[in-house]
């Protein structure tokens, strides 16, 4: 996984742990903190958690649900050059306790129906892969509660944007509103685990991923032809406007050189601008048409769907009334 997230190493950790923890600069309390764990879980259970509380708020404060183990320990809670000697400890019991995932925990999303169902049942009867955090201490981390927050984020952003109960988004889009592709793959994964989201493709002249999520509490319905049809032409709506924000900028550009070239006298030059400025207003006004009937498009297939679902309320309501 890559280290796309937030700089950990900032100063403002330091701050974070000093107001997070009113006795750091103890000096007999927090040599009993740093030390390693030793006899029996009672005698070190207390320190477990304050240390994995104290990781899961700091977390929660740089805004990351993936953290960089030797982050944490090296620089994170240093001390005068001390780093606690329990860290390592710590982390293994919290991918022990669930707290921590693994990259290898976690569900593809691009996995076929089949694997997602041999998975299920690998979990229902405890046959499910368990995988060592032993040799991962050095790798990026999961924390499960922080990533459970992201997706609840991500969920109220996408519905903050949409008035109907599911919405389609290409994977770009999906990536641009998570952090990073890392955390990305870890919301996408987490929503698929809890049904809430469906991964899927299609193939027309280029090959495009998109991401049906449900914005409701219910799960994500199965995919259909049209929602392959809905990620097509919203495909094709983000071409254009990518189209059309270079478009903007070469015409801005022109301008700007055919007025320059015309203040400093030089006419013919200014003359071959002017007749780009004109080609590239033409080409902006057929690019614009044309993404006005996509969207026109998208808004019909938006409004059926919430028509149908106003009708089958009526129809189940109507049922309760007679019966």
């Amino acid at each position: 996984m890559g280290s796309s997230f937030p700089a950990a190493a900032s100063p403002s950790v330091e701050e974070l742990v000093r107001r997070e923890v009113a006795d750091w600069d103890d000096e007999v309390v927090c040599n009993a903190r740093f030390k390693a764990f030793s006899g029996q879980r009672s005698d070190w259970e207390p320190n477990f958690l304050f240390w994995r509380d104290l990781i899961i708020k700091i977390a929660r404060h740089l805004g990351v649900c993936i953290i960089d183990a030797s982050e944490v320990k090296n620089v994170w809670f240093s001390r005068g050059g001390l780093t606690p000697l329990c860290i390592d400890h710590v982390l293994r019991e919290m991918h022990t306790e669930g707290d921590i995932l693994l990259k290898e925990d976690l569900l593809d999303p691009t996995s076929g129906r089949l694997y997602m169902v041999l998975r299920k049942v690998g979990h229902l009867i405890g046959i499910s892969r368990s995988w060592d955090l032993q040799g991962n201490l050095q790798s990026h981390l999961i924390l499960k509660t922080p990533l459970q927050e992201r997706c609840a984020d991500v969920i109220k952003t996408l519905a903050e944007s949409h008035w109907t109960s599911t919405c389609i988004i290409t994977m770009g889009s999906f990536q641009r509103i998570c952090k990073s592709p890392d955390e990305a793959f870890a919301i996408l994964s987490h929503l698929c685990e809890c049904g809430k989201a469906r991964y899927f493709s299609i193939k027309k002249k280029d090959f495009i991923e998109g991401v049906k999520v449900s914005l409701v509490s219910a799960s994500v319905p199965n995919i259909s032809s049209l929602d392959c049809d809905v990620l097509h032409l919203i495909c094709t709506t983000e071409k254009l406007q990518q189209q059309l924000d270079v478009i903007d900028k070469r015409w801005e550009s022109s301008r700007k050189m055919a007025l320059s070239s015309h203040k400093s006298g030089n006419k013919q030059v200014a003359y071959r601008y002017i007749r780009q400025v004109k080609l590239f207003s033409e080409s902006r006004a057929k690019c614009i048409s044309f993404l006005e009937r996509v969207e026109e498009v998208l808004g019909l297939i938006a409004n059926a769907e919430s028509a149908k679902k106003v009708r089958v309320l009526d129809k189940m309501f109507c049922q309760m009334i007679h019966t």
